[in-house]
């Protein structure tokens, strides 16, 4: 593993890494096995921790430790504190689910179409389900998560200039989620393989591994505590960063950087009104 000097975490990784801390507590309480994944994962392997310009945390679980994670996390954290913000929840389109922290403000660049959507700080939960045997059923299952997606985005308010994009969202609002969503996460017990579709890769590749190596997990040091990552963490993040031992250029870390109003001590609501009044740019995609 290679590591760049540790250096002073960000008010806000601070915050971050307190609630992986909690989360990571819940976990071991009920032995629910998740690892750090995509840019946290390539932090932890890379950086010992942080990516120094990242500013959030991914999760990923199996569908049913997914499940079972989400209701510990209602019943064992303290609601005044934490909001567990479920897929396809009340106030929440997505098709993953977030844990927020209450009294904060982590606002992306974008306009919510709903003005009661939970927007403090946030640690992604990712699932992951099985992939079937059959290749055509492989794509199909990734097509269809394209649909859930778009469906998922434009409910939450999501624009783009492309016009190709704004036509596929534009189409798929006709479309019924539930039959696309069936399809990604229909369990076949033996399936070798597993998908990450609703991670959001945009590939294909991206979004497939061997079962192995999402189900067997090791500890690793991120910042001061021990977390669990892929055993296979080099496959997994070769296949989603390709050579991820290079570190971005500064154009590539400022595309990183989607929060646009950041506050850990008021909350979200503060802010409504300045986030409707705000002009943003094409939103643009995480990377390394």
């Amino acid at each position: 593993m290679e590591q760049t000097q540790q250096r002073a975490m960000t008010a806000h990784q601070t915050l971050l890494l307190q609630m992986l801390k909690d989360l990571d507590a819940v976990c071991r309480r009920h032995r629910i096995s998740y690892q750090l994944f995509s840019g946290t994962a390539l932090g932890a392997v890379r950086h010992g921790g942080f990516i120094p310009w990242d500013d959030d945390l991914d999760v990923l679980l199996s569908r049913q430790n997914y499940t079972r994670l989400l209701d510990a996390l209602e019943r064992d954290l303290d609601q005044e504190t934490y909001f567990v913000q479920r897929e396809f929840g009340d106030h929440w389109p997505m098709q993953f689910s977030k844990l927020r922290r209450n009294g904060t403000a982590c606002m992306e660049k974008y306009h919510p179409k709903d003005p009661l959507i939970h927007q403090g700080v946030w640690i992604d939960i990712f699932p992951y389900d099985d992939l079937s045997d059959h290749s055509v059923v492989r794509l199909a299952q990734f097509l269809a998560s394209k649909v859930v997606i778009a469906k998922a985005l434009d409910a939450r308010g999501y624009a783009t200039r492309n016009p190709a994009k704004r036509v596929f969202l534009t189409a798929c609002r006709l479309l019924p989620a539930k039959p696309f969503w069936r399809l990604c996460v229909k369990q076949r017990p033996g399936s070798g393989m597993v998908h990450t579709f609703f991670a959001g890769a945009r590939k294909y590749r991206k979004n497939v591994f061997p079962r192995a190596w999402l189900d067997q997990t090791e500890l690793l040091a991120f910042e001061d505590g021990l977390f669990p990552v892929s055993r296979a963490y080099d496959q997994v993040l070769t296949r989603l960063y390709g050579d991820y031992h290079r570190l971005p250029t500064e154009a590539e870390k400022q595309k990183k950087q989607h929060v646009a109003i950041l506050d850990l001590e008021r909350s979200y609501t503060c802010y409504l009104d300045r986030q409707r009044d705000m002009i943003f740019d094409t939103p643009t995609r995480s990377i390394r």
